[in-house]
């Protein structure tokens, strides 16, 4: 039970006392909520040094993050609540401990891991609710990194991102349509696909019209543990007769240059996929680790998006019939999967009609997901449902075939 020296104001926000705010070490700046109907992300910008305590509370269903010697910015808002989460609230303790509560909507294991920082004396948090569990379940379902072992039966998880957002309006159709305010639409769309599927999960890297940098969409989906990113965005061009959809993926020499970035700037500590750590390795060998890494990435990338492409050729025109590469910032995850849909062309008066269309972009979504299922089922990581299934339908076919000699 919250003990009653923790007071909320009706706006969510109460000032520490004076005595607090002098001996706070930390600013919360800002707190954003990204969420489908069964999980949720929550990133904390704090600036200053503070350490996190996680833990939950029933009646009702609380997580609950303690942050010492931490003061709230002057003009922090609190996140409204969506999907698995209620509402948020926060304030201070005596001592001047920070404290905030995520109220839930069902049972899910909270999991907190703070990030590099992202300039000089700043970080993130970010508390991850994974997938709730039935009422009838006191045991929720944790979703196990892309490592784990063979006999696990884990989702895939796709971290599903709109592009541009906030300040950021992306390009601008004839009629004044704002491409952040499209591909949130067919993102979300895809993402309620994803979830619809057995042995798939979604993790939105925004589901409102926010600002994100572009290093930010990777770092939430690496935190996710995402299998596969995808970047959804609307094309523009001067001539506004071109129409049609494009899919790229990361080019070699993007590959290389971020190779290089990782390793001057030492982000390399976190885990490559399969848990191949570098950050105990020389520049040589972790520079040809990185290389490996890249190259088995853009080549499946390269596979899962020519799925999409020929998928999203059943929708509309396709107007590059080969997947395209490039050196866009989203795509440069030397671990992940990762690929960018140009849906549309935004510049293009019927098609930004069509962008705008419910339907539309609900069919746009259905192709990208048939083309990544369809990559998937042939392409299974280990540990995950699609494994498990295509080992079953592989000793069926040997079963058949050997009854035939």
């Amino acid at each position: 039970m919250i003990k009653k020296a923790f007071q909320v104001t009706s706006l969510g926000v109460l000032l520490a006392s004076s005595s607090a705010a002098m001996a706070a070490s930390a600013e919360l700046r800002e707190a954003r909520l990204t969420a489908t109907g069964t999980s949720a992300q929550l990133t904390l910008d704090v600036a200053g040094t503070t350490n996190q305590k996680v833990f939950t509370l029933d009646k009702p269903r609380r997580v609950v993050i303690d942050l010492p010697r931490t003061s709230i910015a002057r003009g922090f808002r609190t996140p409204e609540g969506e999907g698995v989460v209620s509402d948020i609230r926060t304030g201070h303790q005596l001592g001047g401990t920070l404290r905030i509560v995520v109220r839930l909507k069902a049972p899910a294991p909270a999991r907190s891991t703070w990030m590099p920082e992202t300039r000089p004396g700043r970080r993130q948090l970010i508390i991850n609710f994974g997938d709730a569990a039935p009422e009838a379940d006191t045991t929720p379902r944790v979703v196990r990194a892309p490592h784990a072992p063979a006999d696990s039966d884990r989702d895939v998880v796709i971290a599903v991102d709109a592009g541009h957002g906030g300040q950021d309006p992306g390009a601008t159709g004839p009629g004044g349509t704002h491409e952040k305010d499209v591909v949130l639409p067919i993102a979300r769309s895809l993402a309620e696909r994803i979830n619809r599927e057995p042995g798939m999960r979604a993790v939105l890297t925004r589901n409102r019209d926010e600002f994100l940098v572009l290093r930010d969409r990777i770092r939430r989906a690496r935190v996710a543990k995402a299998d596969m990113f995808i970047s959804v965005h609307a094309d523009s061009i001067a001539n506004h007769d071109v129409t049609g959809a494009s899919v790229y993926v990361l080019s070699e020499r993007g590959a290389t240059n971020e190779a290089a970035r990782w390793l001057a700037e030492r982000e390399n500590a976190a885990d490559l996929m399969g848990g191949v750590s570098l950050d105990d390795k020389d520049n040589t060998l972790a520079s040809v680790l990185l290389d490996l890494s890249n190259s088995a990435n853009i080549s499946a990338s390269m596979t899962a998006a020519q799925r999409v492409l020929t998928a999203l050729d059943n929708v509309g025109q396709v107007r590059k019939s080969q997947v395209q590469q490039a050196g866009f910032v989203v795509l440069k995850s030397p671990d992940i999967p990762s690929m960018l849909v140009e849906t549309a062309y935004i510049s293009n008066r019927s098609e930004e009609t069509r962008l705008k269309s419910p339907r539309y972009q609900g069919n746009l979504a259905d192709a990208i997901f048939t083309g990544v299922r369809s990559y998937f089922e042939q392409n299974p990581p280990v540990g995950t449902r699609f494994a498990q299934a295509r080992r079953a339908t592989i000793a069926s076919v040997e079963t058949a075939t050997a009854d035939t000699h």
